[in-house]
């Protein structure tokens, strides 16, 4: 087992209501056969719940014995806590065995992979760099837009100027209160949006009680796995699904069943990572109502044989990258 940390850098700073970043720190798994097949896979962790390269490494060779022994992806939640490391092995395992089965991934899990159209995420700017950028990806059907408390109204509005027949989803990252969400939620339905993502603060979520969105809403940091969903329920009407969050495709294939049973949409979302950290969730993606599987379009560069993207329309890997 190799674990390899990687440094991407941003194609421009990205910038979010927590703070900004230039570069995107990750780690990447290696697995090989007895017969030279490798399988790989790539997780960047989750750093606002403190975990960076060096704990994904330590975690990963805390079970390099197991794993080296054997071990599969049923038997990672025994041996890894949800995250980066879990994530990272989860990928590898899947697509070494990806490499020996006909069909490859879509036979393994039964899922069909094809296309879907993924958000391209715009970072908090001015507002003339707002309606800038969002004119030159126009030809995406789906904005996501990154906001603060600072007149979030008025970036939106910037974005429409630039993409008038774009669907627009709004991210605040936790920065608004219940009563910003309330005055602004009539005002953006009226404009396209179409989702809003975690808008108040995790432990805050009480306070949308009694109040019904005219626009859904997205838990995001709320939620990384099943015992989570009972703090959503009534409260959201999507799961933001990230495999960074809940331990990697198996977690998440999981997840979304119980989501489903539960009646809660469903939405894959990324950290910025490359396109082997996007590989493994597209196919969740398959199952979702939304899905920003952007990173790789953030990023300065790639792995070779990245994913594909095409005005807005992102490709199933190739067995080359994964799966």
């Amino acid at each position: 087992m190799e674990i390899l940390p990687q440094r991407w850098m941003m194609r421009e700073p990205f910038v979010i209501a927590r703070g900004a970043q230039t570069e995107q720190d990750a780690i990447a798994v290696i697995l090989t056969s007895e017969t030279g097949a490798r399988g790989r896979g790539e997780a960047c962790g989750v750093d606002y719940a403190g975990e960076t390269v060096a704990s994904m490494t330590a975690q990963l060779e805390s079970v390099r014995a197991p794993v080296l022994a054997g071990a599969g992806q049923s038997d990672l939640p025994a041996l890894l806590p949800p995250g980066g490391a879990r994530f990272a092995l989860d990928a590898a395992l899947w697509d070494l065995e990806a490499k020996a089965a006909p069909g490859g991934i879509a036979a393994l899990t039964g899922i069909a992979m094809a296309p879907v159209t993924t958000a391209y995420t715009i970072g908090i700017r001015s507002l003339a760099d707002y309606e800038a950028t969002a004119r030159r990806f126009a030809d995406f059907r789906l904005l996501k837009v990154k906001v603060n408390a600072d007149d979030p109204i008025a970036a939106i509005a910037a974005v429409k100027r630039g993409a008038p027949d774009a669907a627009l989803i709004v991210d605040p990252n936790q920065a608004w209160t219940a009563e910003m969400l309330a005055a602004h939620a009539p005002i953006l339905k009226s404009m396209g949006v179409v989702l809003i993502e975690q808008p108040v603060a995790v432990g805050a979520e009480a306070s949308l009680d009694g109040w019904r969105s005219p626009i859904p809403l997205a838990a995001d940091e709320l939620v990384d796995g099943e015992g989570d969903l009972d703090r959503a329920a009534g409260r959201f009407d999507v799961i933001n699904i990230k495999l960074d969050k809940c331990g990697g495709l198996t977690a998440a294939l999981a997840l979304a069943e119980v989501c489903h049973a539960r009646g809660f949409g469903l939405m894959v979302g990324c950290m910025a990572g490359s396109s082997l950290c996007m590989a493994p969730a597209l196919v969740l993606a398959q199952r979702c109502d939304f899905v920003d599987l952007d990173g790789p379009l953030l990023l300065a560069g790639d792995w070779p044989d990245p994913l594909t993207y095409h005005h807005g329309v992102v490709a199933p890997p190739t067995p080359a990258l994964w799966g």
